[in-house]
Protein backbone atom coordinates (compact mmCIF):
# COMPACT_ATOMS: atom_id res chain seq x y z
CA UNK A 1 0.00 0.00 0.00
CA UNK A 2 1.01 3.41 0.07
CA UNK A 3 2.13 1.31 2.07
CA UNK A 4 4.77 0.03 3.41
CA UNK A 5 7.39 -1.92 1.65
CA UNK A 6 5.09 -4.87 0.76
CA UNK A 7 1.83 -3.84 0.65
CA UNK A 8 0.13 -6.97 2.11
CA UNK A 9 3.05 -9.19 3.55
CA UNK A 10 4.46 -5.66 5.78
CA UNK A 11 0.87 -5.40 7.50
CA UNK A 12 0.93 -9.05 8.74
CA UNK A 13 2.85 -8.58 11.58
CA UNK A 14 1.89 -8.63 14.96
CA UNK A 15 -1.54 -7.04 16.29
CA UNK A 16 -0.82 -3.44 18.21
CA UNK A 17 -3.22 -1.21 20.18
CA UNK A 18 -2.98 2.69 20.78
CA UNK A 19 -5.66 4.76 23.46
CA UNK A 20 -4.99 8.54 22.91
CA UNK A 21 -6.77 11.09 25.51
CA UNK A 22 -9.46 13.56 24.53
CA UNK A 23 -9.48 17.14 23.61
CA UNK A 24 -11.93 19.68 22.44
CA UNK A 25 -11.75 22.54 19.55
CA UNK A 26 -13.73 24.03 17.08
CA UNK A 27 -17.68 22.65 16.70
CA UNK A 28 -18.77 20.43 13.12
CA UNK A 29 -22.13 20.50 11.70
CA UNK A 30 -22.74 16.92 11.80
CA UNK A 31 -24.59 15.12 8.97
CA UNK A 32 -27.09 12.94 11.63
CA UNK A 33 -27.07 12.66 15.29
CA UNK A 34 -26.38 9.76 18.04
CA UNK A 35 -28.80 8.25 20.32
CA UNK A 36 -26.83 9.74 23.57
CA UNK A 37 -25.21 13.37 23.95
CA UNK A 38 -22.31 14.06 25.76
CA UNK A 39 -18.81 12.59 24.90
CA UNK A 40 -18.71 9.70 22.77
CA UNK A 41 -16.71 6.75 22.61
CA UNK A 42 -16.19 5.98 18.93
CA UNK A 43 -13.74 2.29 18.64
CA UNK A 44 -11.80 2.38 15.93
CA UNK A 45 -10.64 -0.95 13.94
CA UNK A 46 -7.32 -0.80 11.12
CA UNK A 47 -4.37 -3.36 10.07
CA UNK A 48 -1.97 -0.86 10.82
CA UNK A 49 0.01 -2.82 13.00
CA UNK A 50 3.87 -1.88 12.47
CA UNK A 51 5.61 0.60 14.51
CA UNK A 52 6.81 3.05 11.85
CA UNK A 53 2.88 3.60 11.22
CA UNK A 54 1.95 4.47 15.00
CA UNK A 55 3.35 8.31 14.83
CA UNK A 56 0.82 9.33 11.75
CA UNK A 57 -1.77 7.60 13.64
CA UNK A 58 -1.07 9.31 17.21
CA UNK A 59 -1.09 13.04 15.35
CA UNK A 60 -4.36 11.95 13.30
CA UNK A 61 -5.57 10.60 16.67
CA UNK A 62 -4.90 13.30 18.69
CA UNK A 63 -6.04 15.90 16.15
CA UNK A 64 -9.52 14.21 15.93
CA UNK A 65 -10.23 14.54 19.35
CA UNK A 66 -9.01 17.98 19.56
CA UNK A 67 -11.03 19.42 16.57
CA UNK A 68 -14.27 17.36 16.45
CA UNK A 69 -16.16 17.81 19.30
CA UNK A 70 -17.07 15.47 22.00
CA UNK A 71 -15.48 12.48 20.59
CA UNK A 72 -12.69 10.54 21.84
CA UNK A 73 -11.00 7.48 19.72
CA UNK A 74 -10.57 3.72 21.02
CA UNK A 75 -8.05 1.99 18.74
CA UNK A 76 -7.43 -1.59 18.06
CA UNK A 77 -5.14 -3.33 15.50
CA UNK A 78 -4.96 -6.57 14.03
CA UNK A 79 -2.78 -8.20 11.45
CA UNK A 80 -3.83 -7.45 7.93
CA UNK A 81 -5.19 -11.03 6.98
CA UNK A 82 -7.41 -10.84 10.18
CA UNK A 83 -9.23 -7.75 10.51
CA UNK A 84 -12.22 -8.76 7.81
CA UNK A 85 -12.69 -12.14 9.71
CA UNK A 86 -13.14 -10.45 13.42
CA UNK A 87 -15.69 -7.81 11.11
CA UNK A 88 -17.85 -10.96 10.27
CA UNK A 89 -17.22 -12.50 13.66
CA UNK A 90 -18.01 -9.36 15.51
CA UNK A 91 -21.10 -9.59 13.77
CA UNK A 92 -21.84 -12.90 15.60
CA UNK A 93 -20.92 -11.98 18.93
CA UNK A 94 -21.83 -8.01 18.58
CA UNK A 95 -18.23 -6.78 19.13
CA UNK A 96 -17.69 -4.45 16.12
CA UNK A 97 -16.29 -0.95 15.94
CA UNK A 98 -18.05 2.35 15.06
CA UNK A 99 -15.50 2.72 12.11
CA UNK A 100 -13.14 0.56 10.43
CA UNK A 101 -10.27 1.48 7.54
CA UNK A 102 -10.43 -1.91 4.97
CA UNK A 103 -8.41 -3.03 2.25
CA UNK A 104 -10.93 -2.06 -1.00
CA UNK A 105 -10.76 -5.54 -1.83
CA UNK A 106 -13.22 -6.13 1.46
CA UNK A 107 -15.62 -4.36 -0.08
CA UNK A 108 -16.68 -7.12 -2.49
CA UNK A 109 -17.44 -9.15 1.07
CA UNK A 110 -18.35 -6.91 3.58
CA UNK A 111 -20.57 -4.45 1.05
CA UNK A 112 -23.47 -7.33 0.49
CA UNK A 113 -23.35 -7.88 4.29
CA UNK A 114 -25.43 -5.68 5.69
CA UNK A 115 -22.73 -4.67 8.09
CA UNK A 116 -22.31 -1.72 6.80
CA UNK A 117 -24.23 1.51 7.06
CA UNK A 118 -25.00 3.67 4.34
CA UNK A 119 -23.20 6.78 3.69
CA UNK A 120 -25.24 8.24 0.83
CA UNK A 121 -26.97 10.77 2.05
CA UNK A 122 -24.52 12.61 3.92
CA UNK A 123 -22.07 12.32 1.02
CA UNK A 124 -24.93 13.79 -0.85
CA UNK A 125 -24.93 16.84 1.70
CA UNK A 126 -21.40 16.80 1.88
CA UNK A 127 -21.08 17.41 -1.87
CA UNK A 128 -17.73 16.66 -2.43
CA UNK A 129 -17.76 13.27 -4.59
CA UNK A 130 -16.96 14.60 -7.41
CA UNK A 131 -13.60 15.15 -5.95
CA UNK A 132 -12.43 11.85 -5.56
CA UNK A 133 -10.92 9.66 -8.67
CA UNK A 134 -13.58 7.48 -10.62
CA UNK A 135 -12.04 3.97 -9.40
CA UNK A 136 -11.26 4.46 -5.58
CA UNK A 137 -14.63 6.11 -5.89
CA UNK A 138 -16.22 3.22 -7.37
CA UNK A 139 -14.86 0.99 -4.86
CA UNK A 140 -16.96 2.69 -2.52
CA UNK A 141 -20.03 2.26 -4.56
CA UNK A 142 -22.62 -0.79 -4.58
CA UNK A 143 -26.18 -0.49 -6.15
CA UNK A 144 -26.09 2.98 -6.02
CA UNK A 145 -25.30 3.51 -2.26
CA UNK A 146 -21.92 4.84 -0.68
CA UNK A 147 -21.18 2.56 1.62
CA UNK A 148 -17.33 4.04 2.62
CA UNK A 149 -14.81 6.55 1.36
CA UNK A 150 -11.50 6.09 -0.26
CA UNK A 151 -8.50 6.55 2.53
CA UNK A 152 -5.79 6.15 0.26
CA UNK A 153 -4.82 4.71 -3.19
CA UNK A 154 -2.31 3.25 -5.07
CA UNK A 155 -1.71 1.22 -7.54
CA UNK A 156 0.93 -0.54 -10.00
CA UNK A 157 3.46 0.64 -12.97
CA UNK A 158 6.62 -0.39 -14.38
CA UNK A 159 10.03 0.34 -12.73
CA UNK A 160 12.78 -0.12 -14.93
CA UNK A 161 16.63 0.31 -14.29
CA UNK A 162 18.19 3.68 -16.32
CA UNK A 163 21.61 2.37 -16.71
CA UNK A 164 20.74 -1.01 -17.64
CA UNK A 165 18.13 0.13 -20.50
CA UNK A 166 21.09 3.07 -21.46
CA UNK A 167 23.65 0.71 -21.79
CA UNK A 168 21.49 -2.10 -24.02
CA UNK A 169 20.22 0.90 -26.07
CA UNK A 170 16.32 0.13 -25.06
CA UNK A 171 13.69 2.57 -24.12
CA UNK A 172 10.86 2.35 -21.83
CA UNK A 173 8.52 0.33 -23.07
CA UNK A 174 4.78 1.87 -24.03
CA UNK A 175 3.27 -1.30 -25.97
CA UNK A 176 2.89 -4.96 -25.52
CA UNK A 177 5.43 -5.90 -28.13
CA UNK A 178 8.11 -3.00 -26.96
CA UNK A 179 7.66 -4.51 -23.51
CA UNK A 180 8.53 -7.78 -24.71
CA UNK A 181 11.14 -6.78 -26.80
CA UNK A 182 12.71 -4.86 -24.38
CA UNK A 183 12.48 -7.74 -21.69
CA UNK A 184 14.07 -10.16 -23.90
CA UNK A 185 16.90 -7.72 -24.87
CA UNK A 186 17.76 -6.95 -21.45
CA UNK A 187 18.12 -10.44 -19.83
CA UNK A 188 21.68 -11.56 -19.95
CA UNK A 189 23.98 -14.28 -17.41
CA UNK A 190 21.53 -14.18 -13.89
CA UNK A 191 19.51 -10.61 -14.72
CA UNK A 192 15.74 -11.18 -16.05
CA UNK A 193 14.35 -8.73 -17.98
CA UNK A 194 11.69 -8.47 -15.58
CA UNK A 195 10.28 -9.47 -12.44
CA UNK A 196 7.12 -9.52 -11.16
CA UNK A 197 4.41 -11.83 -8.83
CA UNK A 198 2.78 -14.36 -9.52
CA UNK A 199 2.41 -15.90 -6.76
CA UNK A 200 -0.79 -17.92 -5.58
CA UNK A 201 -2.55 -15.32 -3.28
CA UNK A 202 -4.23 -11.95 -4.21
CA UNK A 203 -0.92 -10.49 -4.56
CA UNK A 204 -0.28 -12.35 -7.53
CA UNK A 205 -3.81 -11.44 -8.61
CA UNK A 206 -3.06 -8.13 -8.15
CA UNK A 207 -0.27 -8.04 -10.31
CA UNK A 208 -2.02 -10.40 -13.17
CA UNK A 209 -5.29 -8.61 -13.36
CA UNK A 210 -3.90 -5.53 -15.24
CA UNK A 211 -2.99 -7.31 -18.21
CA UNK A 212 -6.57 -8.96 -18.64
CA UNK A 213 -8.11 -5.80 -19.15
CA UNK A 214 -5.35 -4.45 -21.17
CA UNK A 215 -6.01 -6.92 -23.45
CA UNK A 216 -9.50 -5.77 -23.56
CA UNK A 217 -11.28 -7.98 -21.27
CA UNK A 218 -12.74 -8.54 -17.93
CA UNK A 219 -13.16 -11.65 -15.87
CA UNK A 220 -16.81 -12.54 -17.48
CA UNK A 221 -14.69 -12.92 -20.78
CA UNK A 222 -11.85 -15.03 -19.23
CA UNK A 223 -11.58 -17.42 -21.60
CA UNK A 224 -10.48 -15.34 -24.36
CA UNK A 225 -9.19 -12.55 -22.85
CA UNK A 226 -7.73 -14.17 -19.83
CA UNK A 227 -5.92 -16.75 -22.44
CA UNK A 228 -4.48 -13.77 -24.09
CA UNK A 229 -3.46 -12.69 -21.23
CA UNK A 230 -2.34 -15.45 -19.52
CA UNK A 231 -0.29 -16.41 -23.18
CA UNK A 232 1.80 -13.15 -23.43
CA UNK A 233 3.10 -13.75 -19.49
CA UNK A 234 4.12 -17.10 -20.48
CA UNK A 235 6.22 -16.39 -23.33
CA UNK A 236 7.57 -14.04 -21.60
CA UNK A 237 8.85 -17.45 -19.28
CA UNK A 238 9.51 -19.58 -22.17
CA UNK A 239 12.22 -17.01 -23.35
CA UNK A 240 13.39 -16.69 -20.33
CA UNK A 241 13.06 -12.73 -19.77
CA UNK A 242 10.89 -13.81 -16.99
CA UNK A 243 11.69 -16.67 -13.94
CA UNK A 244 9.75 -19.00 -13.54
CA UNK A 245 10.00 -18.63 -9.58
CA UNK A 246 8.05 -15.70 -10.35
CA UNK A 247 5.15 -17.85 -9.38
CA UNK A 248 6.53 -18.21 -5.64
CA UNK A 249 7.17 -14.17 -5.60
CA UNK A 250 5.70 -11.81 -3.20
CA UNK A 251 5.69 -8.18 -4.59
CA UNK A 252 8.79 -7.99 -1.52
CA UNK A 253 10.73 -10.59 -3.22
CA UNK A 254 10.47 -8.76 -6.64
CA UNK A 255 11.73 -5.26 -5.48
CA UNK A 256 14.30 -7.11 -3.89
CA UNK A 257 15.25 -8.45 -6.95
CA UNK A 258 15.28 -5.29 -8.69
CA UNK A 259 17.73 -3.40 -6.03
CA UNK A 260 19.92 -6.31 -6.85
CA UNK A 261 20.50 -6.18 -10.01
CA UNK A 262 18.94 -9.24 -10.69
CA UNK A 263 15.94 -7.94 -12.54
CA UNK A 264 15.99 -4.43 -15.23
CA UNK A 265 12.93 -4.14 -14.82
CA UNK A 266 9.98 -4.94 -12.28
CA UNK A 267 6.00 -4.46 -11.99
CA UNK A 268 5.31 -3.11 -8.58
CA UNK A 269 3.82 0.02 -6.50
CA UNK A 270 4.91 2.96 -4.81
CA UNK A 271 5.41 1.64 -1.62
CA UNK A 272 8.65 0.25 -3.09
CA UNK A 273 9.90 3.65 -3.20
CA UNK A 274 11.38 4.47 0.03
CA UNK A 275 13.54 0.93 -0.25
CA UNK A 276 14.68 2.13 -4.11
CA UNK A 277 15.82 5.23 -2.38
CA UNK A 278 18.06 3.91 -0.06
CA UNK A 279 20.18 2.59 -2.45
CA UNK A 280 22.31 3.63 -5.22
CA UNK A 281 19.81 1.85 -8.02
CA UNK A 282 19.21 4.65 -10.86
CA UNK A 283 15.46 4.55 -12.06
CA UNK A 284 12.94 5.86 -13.48
CA UNK A 285 9.33 4.73 -13.44
CA UNK A 286 6.52 4.66 -16.53
CA UNK A 287 3.16 3.61 -17.06
CA UNK A 288 2.13 -0.38 -17.57
CA UNK A 289 2.52 -0.98 -21.16
CA UNK A 290 -0.46 -1.38 -22.94
CA UNK A 291 -2.30 -3.84 -25.40
CA UNK A 292 -5.73 -2.42 -26.35
CA UNK A 293 -6.52 -0.03 -23.11
CA UNK A 294 -4.38 0.97 -20.83
CA UNK A 295 -5.03 -0.40 -17.29
CA UNK A 296 -3.65 -0.29 -14.02
CA UNK A 297 -4.70 -2.25 -10.40
CA UNK A 298 -6.20 0.26 -7.57
CA UNK A 299 -4.91 -0.64 -4.19
CA UNK A 300 -5.39 1.38 -0.83
CA UNK A 301 -7.96 1.35 1.91
CA UNK A 302 -11.57 2.82 2.31
CA UNK A 303 -13.03 4.22 6.15
CA UNK A 304 -16.30 2.56 6.57
CA UNK A 305 -18.75 2.98 9.69
CA UNK A 306 -20.82 0.26 10.85
CA UNK A 307 -24.61 -0.25 10.48
CA UNK A 308 -24.60 -1.45 14.19
CA UNK A 309 -22.92 1.88 15.50
CA UNK A 310 -24.77 3.86 17.85
CA UNK A 311 -23.09 7.00 16.49
CA UNK A 312 -22.97 7.45 13.48
CA UNK A 313 -23.55 10.72 12.91
CA UNK A 314 -20.33 11.27 15.41
CA UNK A 315 -18.54 8.25 13.12
CA UNK A 316 -19.65 10.37 9.74
CA UNK A 317 -18.27 13.48 11.48
CA UNK A 318 -14.79 11.97 12.00
CA UNK A 319 -14.75 10.30 8.57
CA UNK A 320 -15.56 14.08 6.95
CA UNK A 321 -13.08 15.48 9.27
CA UNK A 322 -10.14 13.30 7.90
CA UNK A 323 -10.82 14.46 4.60
CA UNK A 324 -9.66 17.75 4.84
CA UNK A 325 -6.78 19.35 2.81
CA UNK A 326 -5.00 20.26 6.32
CA UNK A 327 -5.47 16.76 7.56
CA UNK A 328 -5.12 14.50 5.16
CA UNK A 329 -2.15 15.63 3.21
CA UNK A 330 0.19 15.20 6.22
CA UNK A 331 -1.36 11.80 7.03
CA UNK A 332 -0.59 10.34 3.30
CA UNK A 333 2.47 11.92 3.36
CA UNK A 334 3.94 9.88 6.85
CA UNK A 335 2.59 6.60 5.66
CA UNK A 336 3.81 7.13 2.17
CA UNK A 337 0.15 6.92 0.57
CA UNK A 338 -1.13 8.43 -2.39
CA UNK A 339 -4.13 10.89 -2.29
CA UNK A 340 -7.68 8.93 -4.20
CA UNK A 341 -8.75 12.96 -4.17
CA UNK A 342 -7.79 14.83 -7.56
CA UNK A 343 -7.82 18.24 -5.77
CA UNK A 344 -4.78 17.12 -3.68
CA UNK A 345 -2.89 16.05 -6.87
CA UNK A 346 -0.56 19.49 -6.47
CA UNK A 347 0.03 18.70 -2.89
CA UNK A 348 2.53 16.89 -0.81
CA UNK A 349 5.29 14.72 -1.72
CA UNK A 350 3.64 13.39 -4.55
CA UNK A 351 3.25 16.78 -6.47
CA UNK A 352 6.91 16.98 -6.92
CA UNK A 353 8.79 13.52 -6.28
CA UNK A 354 8.67 12.31 -10.40
CA UNK A 355 7.84 8.86 -9.64
CA UNK A 356 5.06 9.14 -7.01
CA UNK A 357 3.78 11.84 -9.16
CA UNK A 358 3.82 8.65 -12.23
CA UNK A 359 1.81 6.85 -10.00
CA UNK A 360 -0.53 9.36 -9.37
CA UNK A 361 -1.04 10.13 -12.96
CA UNK A 362 -2.44 6.42 -13.50
CA UNK A 363 -5.23 6.17 -11.14
CA UNK A 364 -7.61 7.40 -13.40
CA UNK A 365 -6.63 3.93 -15.45
CA UNK A 366 -6.75 2.62 -12.14
CA UNK A 367 -9.34 -0.10 -11.77
CA UNK A 368 -11.00 -1.51 -8.52
CA UNK A 369 -11.66 -5.14 -8.00
CA UNK A 370 -14.99 -4.70 -6.97
CA UNK A 371 -16.63 -7.70 -8.24
CA UNK A 372 -19.22 -8.71 -5.24
CA UNK A 373 -18.94 -11.57 -3.15
CA UNK A 374 -17.83 -14.15 -5.15
CA UNK A 375 -14.79 -12.28 -5.70
CA UNK A 376 -12.64 -14.21 -3.77
CA UNK A 377 -13.25 -17.73 -5.20
CA UNK A 378 -12.87 -16.11 -8.87
CA UNK A 379 -9.58 -14.41 -7.67
CA UNK A 380 -8.16 -18.09 -6.47
CA UNK A 381 -9.44 -19.37 -9.77
CA UNK A 382 -7.31 -16.78 -11.70
CA UNK A 383 -4.03 -17.24 -9.40
CA UNK A 384 -4.29 -21.55 -9.65
CA UNK A 385 -4.88 -20.50 -13.81
CA UNK A 386 -1.80 -18.74 -13.45
CA UNK A 387 0.20 -20.80 -11.62
CA UNK A 388 -0.97 -23.91 -14.26
CA UNK A 389 0.41 -21.92 -17.53
CA UNK A 390 3.81 -20.64 -15.75
CA UNK A 391 4.54 -23.83 -14.03
CA UNK A 392 4.52 -25.18 -18.03
CA UNK A 393 2.39 -28.25 -17.11
CA UNK A 394 -1.02 -26.43 -18.84
CA UNK A 395 -1.35 -24.66 -22.00
CA UNK A 396 -2.76 -20.64 -21.94
CA UNK A 397 -6.22 -21.60 -23.74
CA UNK A 398 -7.03 -24.64 -21.59
CA UNK A 399 -5.83 -22.71 -18.30
CA UNK A 400 -8.19 -20.06 -19.28
CA UNK A 401 -11.41 -22.16 -20.17
CA UNK A 402 -11.44 -24.41 -16.66
CA UNK A 403 -10.59 -20.83 -14.26
CA UNK A 404 -13.81 -18.89 -16.09
CA UNK A 405 -15.93 -22.14 -15.86
CA UNK A 406 -15.34 -21.35 -12.09
CA UNK A 407 -15.19 -17.62 -12.27
CA UNK A 408 -18.21 -17.33 -14.14
CA UNK A 409 -20.12 -19.74 -11.30
CA UNK A 410 -18.34 -17.36 -8.52
CA UNK A 411 -19.50 -14.08 -10.24
CA UNK A 412 -23.41 -15.12 -9.96
CA UNK A 413 -22.97 -14.65 -6.54
CA UNK A 414 -23.34 -10.94 -7.20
Amino acid sequence: MSHPVDRRLFLRAGAASLGLGLGLGSALTGCGSDKQSGTVTLTWWDYFTLDNFQPAFARLINDIEARVPDVRIKRRTFPFADLERQITLGAVSGDLPDIAIVDNVSMNSLAGSGLLADLTERVEEWGQADEYYEGPWKGCQVEGRTLGLPNSSNCLALYYNTEMLDAAGVKPPRTWEEFADAAQQLTSGERFGLAMSAIRTEEGVFQFLPFLWQAGGDLDTFATDGATALAFLDDFVAKGSLSGQCVGWTQQDVNTRFVNGRAAMQINGPWQLPTIKKTDVQYGVVALPRDKESATCLGGENWVVMASSDHQGKAWEVLEYTQRSSVLVPYLVALGNLPARKDLADSGTWASDPALRLFLSQLPVARPRQYGPGYSDAAQSVAEAEQAVLTGGTAPSAAARTAATKIDKALEER
